[in-house]
C-alpha cells in the first residue's frame, strides 16, 4: 500500500495525536482485563507448519497460509511476556489465525527467552533477526511476497519488533501492540519486577550499551511505526508509546500512534474482542 493510502486508512480509523484517546464507541471493545486474560491460556488454532530456523528447541516459526496461489503478504509475529522464558508464542496464535483466515500469511516466531540458554540480550534479538532472514531465503517454498512485509509486537516483543525494524531494510512496516518501547524507562519504573535488568544483564550503569543498543528509542528506523496501546493498561502504561511517538516525530520518523479507550493489555492481540478486531483491520491494511 502507497503511503497516501495508508494515511487515509489510519484517519478514518483511529490515529491520535499524543495524549489523545480513540473512543471505541459502538465497536463493542471489552471494558474489562479479566475478558481478554484468559487467552493466555487458551489453545490457539493449530499452524500449518512448525518450521526451525535454528538448531535450539526454541528457534521456530509457526507458519499460517491462507488459501489461493499466492504470493501472500506476510505478517512476523513476536510474542511478549517479558522476555521471560514461562511465556510462549501461544497466545499470538489466535491473532495470527485471525489474519490468515483475512488472507494474509503469518509466521509466528518463537525465540530464546531469559532462563533458556542463550536467552536474554543479544541472544533473544538475534533469534528475531534468523528467524526474518529464514523467511527471506524461502519466500519462494512459502510463497511470500517479500514487497509486504510487517512485523508486529505485543509487549515486549514490540521492543524486538522495533529493533528488527532498525536493522532490516526488508520491514516495511511495524506495529507495536501494548509495546515496552523505552527500556530506560522500564527500568526506573521497574516494570515486572526489573525484567529489563534480567533481559539485558544489568542496570543502566552496569551495562549501558546493551541499554543503548536494545531501546528503539535510540534507534533510527526507517520503517513506518504504528502503536497500538489500550487506554486501561495496566501492565505497560500507555505513556510508553504516546511519550514514543512524540519523540519519533521529532526525529522525523514516521510514527502513528493508535490509543483506544477501554482496552487493557491483552485486548490488542485478542479476536474476540473490538480492539483486537481493530488491530487486525490496521495490520491487514498495512500488508495490502
Amino acid at each position: 500500500m502507497v503511503g497516501g493510502q495508508f494515511d487515509s486508512l489510519l484517519g478514518a480509523v483511529f490515529v491520535t495525536e499524543p495524549g489523545k484517546t480513540f473512543n471505541h464507541g459502538g465497536h463493542g471493545v471489552n471494558r474489562g482485563m479479566s475478558s481478554s486474560e484468559d487467552i493466555l491460556s487458551l489453545t490457539a488454532p493449530r499452524a500449518d507448519a512448525r518450521v526451525a530456523y535454528g538448531g535450539d528447541s526454541n528457534q521456530f516459526l509457526d507458519l499460517r497460509s491462507p488459501s489461493g496461489k499466492g504470493p501472500h503478504g506476510l505478517v512476523i509475529s513476536i510474542h511478549g511476556g517479558y522476555w521471560r522464558a514461562k511465556y510462549d508464542l501461544e497466545y499470538m496464535g489466535h491473532l495470527c489465525a485471525a489474519l490468515t483466515a483475512k488472507g494474509v500469511a503469518t509466521a509466528n516466531l518463537e525465540y530464546r527467552r531469559v532462563g533458556n540458554a542463550g536467552g536474554g540480550w543479544p541472544g533473544t534479538f538475534a533469534d528475531a533477526r534468523a528467524g526474518f532472514q529464514f523467511l527471506l531465503q524461502n519466500s519462494r517454498q512459502y510463497a511470500l511476497d517479500l514487497r509486504r512485509v510487517v512485523v508486529i509486537g505485543h509487549s515486549a516483543g514490540g521492543q524486538l519488533g522495533l529493533c528488527l525494524a532498525a536493522h532490516e531494510t526488508g520491514v516495511k512496516a511495524v506495529i507495536s501492540l501494548a509495546g515496552v518501547v523505552d527500556l530506560q524507562r522500564a527500568y526506573s519504573l521497574h516494570l515486572s519486577n526489573d525484567a529489563v535488568v534480567e533481559f539485558l544483564g544489568g542496570t543502566p550503569a552496569e551495562v549501558a550499551d546493551h541499554y543503548r543498543e536494545a531501546d528503539p528509542l535510540k534507534l533510527a528506523i526507517g520503517a513506518r511505526q504504528l502503536l497500538v496501546h489500550g487506554a486501561d493498561d495496566d501492565i505497560v502504561p500507555p505513556a510508553f508509546s504516546r511519550d514514543y511517538v512524540g519523540a519519533k516525530q521529532k526525529m522525523k520518523e514516521d510514527a502513528r500512534l493508535v490509543e483506544i479507550a477501554g482496552a487493557g493489555h491483552f485486548e490488542v492481540v485478542d479476536p474476540r474482542s473490538g480492539a483486537g478486531k481493530d488491530v487486525e483491520k490496521i495490520v491487514k491494511d498495512a500488508v495490502a
